[in-house]
């Protein structure tokens, strides 16, 4: 007698739990349909892993004013020529940022890439953290 009690109440909460789970079809099509394919998923990826270096950001957010060396890149950001450079490879490997030799110097700017346009698209929502007066 009390097993019949106990498989009417799990049956009851198993009901009761459906009902709090059920999933729309609808919705769940619509937010599928809304992630990239996966070469563009693996492309934003690389992208926004581009930018996971505090000191990556900060070169985005500088080269937005004006094109600068690795040596004047350096000191707005205050760290070593040769990690500025690594930080720089990175950028340029994701199309970020353009490297223009004009004679002894190599002088980086962002590029006209849709990435570029990206990672400047993020550096200006950071921007809105800044503190206003």
């Amino acid at each position: 007698m009390w097993i019949r009690r106990i498989a009417r109440r799990k049956g009851r909460r198993s009901r009761v739990a459906e009902q709090h789970s059920a999933v729309q079809p609808d919705a769940v099509a619509a937010a599928e349909a809304e992630l990239l394919s996966g070469a563009a998923q693996k492309h934003a990826e690389a992208i926004l892993e581009s930018l996971c270096d505090p000191s990556r950001l900060r070169i985005v957010q500088a080269l937005r004013a004006t094109p600068l060396t690795v040596s004047e890149l350096s000191r707005v950001i205050s760290k070593t020529r040769a990690a500025t450079s690594q930080h720089l490879k990175v950028l340029r490997t994701v199309e970020a940022v353009t490297a223009e030799r004009r004679g002894q110097f190599v002088v980086y700017s962002l590029s006209e890439h849709v990435n570029a346009d990206v990672l400047e698209q993020i550096a200006n929502a950071f921007d809105q953290l800044r503190p206003t007066a």
